[in-house]
Parts: C-alpha cells; structure tokens; sequence
C-alpha cells in the first residue's frame, strides 16, 4: 500500500528514530509499503520517518540502468560503522523536499551495518551513489535533512518554498 510522504517542514521530520527491537510482521509491511512508495514517487531511497512512523527503518534501490534488475535494500537499525576521509559531491535531492537538489559533500565510501527483514545482521561497503544515498537516508533516522547542510539563507529559502507548496496543497 502506498504511504503519504510528509512534506518540510513537518516536525516528525526532524525527530531521532526509535531502535526496533525486533522485526514483526507489521514492520516488514511497513517496509514493503515503503518500497512501493518511494519507486512510485519515483525515489531511490525513503526513510520511515517521511511516512511518519519514527522507527529507525530505510529502504533503498540505487538502480538506475534500463534493464539491470532492482536490489531493494530493506535496512532496520543501519549505522555507518566506517567512512572513508576520501569525500564525494553529490546533487541530492529529497522525497520530502520536491524539486529542489543541491550538492552535498559525504564521505565517498562508508560500510553500513544493519538487521535485514529477517532478524539477520548484514554488514556491506557501499560507493558511490549507493553510498550517498544510504548516509541520507540514516540522516532522516537522527532528525537531519539534506538542506541542513546548506547554508542558512539558502535553506530558509528552501523551507519557505516547502511552507507555500504545502498551503497550496492543502487548499486543493
């Protein structure tokens, strides 16, 4: 079932993500839900705060060439346990945060430890553009945005235009 993806600003968005203890049935359909949301938006990657349920959950699929099949990520409690001093600059954009991009620069290698939709613990090195993405998504998990690493005046702009989108919206 498709999700509603909350819109900055919107307080949930900023709030630190609850560790799940242990993986249900209601989680691993949220977590289904989630993918079918963020590849309908379309998205690469969705955290489980954008739908509003503040559990540290992300899902992820970084696939972008014409015929490679998908690899959806279903990540319960991910943590960066290593980062690289070496950095990448990506133009990010954000489900929550529509139409705007701006560059961000994060360690260009990290390795990412989690629980899969099982219980079981996997660990995996990520480059690249999966390796932005996920630092991303464990930033929606800790209350951060990818404009809060922009400068001041150009994410109050930002969250101005996010304020107006969402009056528009909630006169229609």
């Amino acid at each position: 079932m498709k999700r509603t993806i909350l819109i900055h600003p919107d307080p949930r968005l900023k709030k630190v993500c609850a560790p799940v203890a242990d993986i249900t049935d209601d989680l691993r359909k949220l977590a289904d839900d989630m993918l079918e949301t963020m590849y309908d938006a379309p998205g690469i990657g969705l955290a489980a705060p954008q739908v509003g349920v503040l559990d540290r959950l992300i899902v992820l699929d970084c696939v972008k060439e014409e015929g490679e099949a998908p690899r959806p990520l279903v990540m319960f409690n991910p943590e960066v346990v290593a980062a690289s001093d070496e950095t990448n600059v990506y133009e990010e954009g954000c489900l929550s945060i529509p139409e705007h991009y701006a560059e961000v620069t994060r360690p260009k290698v990290v390795e990412v430890a989690w629980m899969d939709r099982d219980g079981n613990a996997r660990r995996e090195t990520f480059d690249g553009l999966w390796s932005t993405c996920v630092q991303h998504e464990i930033d929606h998990l800790n209350g951060k945005l990818f404009i809060d690493y922009l400068k001041p005046l150009k994410r109050q702009m930002i969250t101005r235009k996010m304020q107006k989108l969402k009056r528009e919206r909630a006169r229609l």
